[in-house]
């Protein structure tokens, strides 16, 4: 059965298999990002790889991935969400078996570039899709899916790399946390054509590539010394990069496109702007966390990586019980709820704290995690949700482009300033470093619940 193209300005009625189906692409996305750290000691000695190669392994893909998220946005509100959506999910498939059958570190570094650059051409489409296809209530819970699989892929990552890699099915080791994509993947591509709506702008557009130039050399400025200057002691590479970045965002914003990848007048809209800023500090508050949690668990308690990934486990059943909540509180107590989510993380890691400075048992940890859980909850569907309802839908893939990118860089800054923290503190040991690096992430969820008040309200659409 062919589908019917969907206008950015229409709305269809979805198959039933269209959420499952585009939720798929964002899973395996982000859970590539997390993944790979468990796989990184087996990499290592079975490629005979160096520190710098391994280091690459895990920074290609995200570096390819958060520059690559604003254009692959925009490709898809001109050629077409669905068609992105398979070309990206196609070649996300085939980059998961290179890296999965990579016979030396040079192959894989290359493969997983690659696959970051595959990953965001797919990402995007999938926020887009479900800002088109669904509206009102509907879109509200698509979108409390979409973070809820986003957060779950994240938090049992590790868990998941851990189990394959114990399972050692056929011997394949750690290419089988490259090799899972594999089946995954022909399932969604298989069910794409059936299953998911094609939408795209109305009449005829073309790309700036002159701003594409800028946008993405902008974003590769900014993103490439977050993930290595902190390593390299913030030599002054890093500081001139930081300066072209901005001179090239400056670039940009003085240019005139009739089609831009970016419409500078998306930034007049509040919610917006607000929106972006907010989803920027939430994620400078969870990606670091994850990093030195794993660091804590493994090195300051003797963890291996199965027995720290499964300490994930509760913190993933209150993210999914809060995530599942989310839209009904939403509809009632508008953006507050993100403020909720913000304080609610603020307990949770400060009773965390507590529980590390009086070196408890690390079973007595697990209340701490389940209330941070339910903190991240709160907070991240209905940041997406006021930020998407208030975009026009011809503006969708831009958005979920922008949105994505922030989810990046502020991933990147946050484990930036938490490595400087936590490094900084390690001659006192791991538990000491992690207590001082969670001074600071309860500062970020605190100033998280301050921005919300900036957003317009009422929320109750998102």
């Amino acid at each position: 059965m062919r589908i019917p193209t969907v206008l950015s300005t229409e709305v269809s009625a979805p198959h039933a298999s269209t959420m499952p189906t585009v939720l798929t692409g964002v899973f395996i996305t982000i859970l590539d990002f997390f993944i790979v750290n468990v796989t990184i000691p087996a990499t290592q000695l079975d490629l005979h790889a160096s520190a710098t190669a391994m280091e690459w392994v895990v920074a290609g893909y995200g570096l390819a991935y958060g520059s690559g998220l604003i254009l692959g946005g925009r490709l898809g509100d001109m050629f077409g969400r669905r068609r992105m959506f398979v070309i990206g999910l196609t070649l996300f498939t085939l980059t998961s078996i290179a890296c999965g059958l990579a016979p030396d570190a040079t192959t894989l570094v290359t493969a997983r570039v690659t696959q970051g650059a595959s990953a965001a051409l797919l990402a995007p489409q999938v926020l887009a899709i479900l800002r088109t296809t669904y509206s009102g209530s509907a879109q509200a819970r698509a979108i409390n899916l979409y973070a809820l699989t986003m957060g779950l892929a994240a938090v049992f990552g590790q868990l998941i790399g851990g189990l394959l890699i114990q399972a050692d099915l056929f011997g394949l080791g750690w290419r089988l946390c490259f090799l899972i994509n594999v089946p995954i993947g022909v399932a969604a591509l298989i069910m794409t054509r059936r299953a998911v709506p094609e939408s795209r702008l109305s009449g005829t557009t073309r790309l700036d590539l002159g701003g594409t130039v800028l946008v993405t050399l902008a974003l590769v400025a900014t993103l490439l010394p977050l993930i290595e200057g902190r390593e390299q002691g913030w030599p002054l590479w890093t500081w001139l990069s930081f300066a072209v970045a901005t001179a090239l965002f400056l670039a940009y914003g003085r240019r005139r496109h009739e089609s831009p990848l970016i419409d500078l007048s998306l930034f007049r809209e509040r919610a917006f702007t607000v929106g972006l800023l907010t989803q920027l500090t939430f994620t400078m508050g969870m990606a670091a966390y994850f990093l030195i949690f794993a660091l804590y668990t493994q090195q300051g308690r003797g963890l291996d990586a199965l027995q720290a990934g499964l300490i994930f486990a509760p913190m993933g059943a209150g993210y999914l019980a809060a995530s599942l909540l989310a839209s009904r509180l939403v509809a009632r107590f508008g953006r507050q709820v993100i403020a909720l989510g913000g304080l609610t993380r603020a307990l949770g890691l400060a009773a965390l704290l507590v529980m590390v400075a009086q070196d408890s048992p690390i079973s007595w940890l697990v209340p701490a995690l389940i209330i941070d859980g339910i903190g991240m909850g709160l907070a991240l569907a209905p940041i997406m949700g006021t930020v998407l309802a208030r975009v026009a839908p011809h503006h969708a893939g831009a958005a979920a482009g922008a949105l994505t990118t922030a989810q990046q860089v502020g991933g990147a800054i946050g484990v930036g300033i938490v490595g400087i923290v936590f490094y900084g503190s390690l001659s006192a040991g791991v538990a000491q470093a992690f207590q001082h690096s969670l001074v600071y992430l309860i500062a970020i969820t605190v100033a998280l619940a301050g921005l919300v008040q900036l957003l317009p309200g009422p929320t109750a659409k998102v």
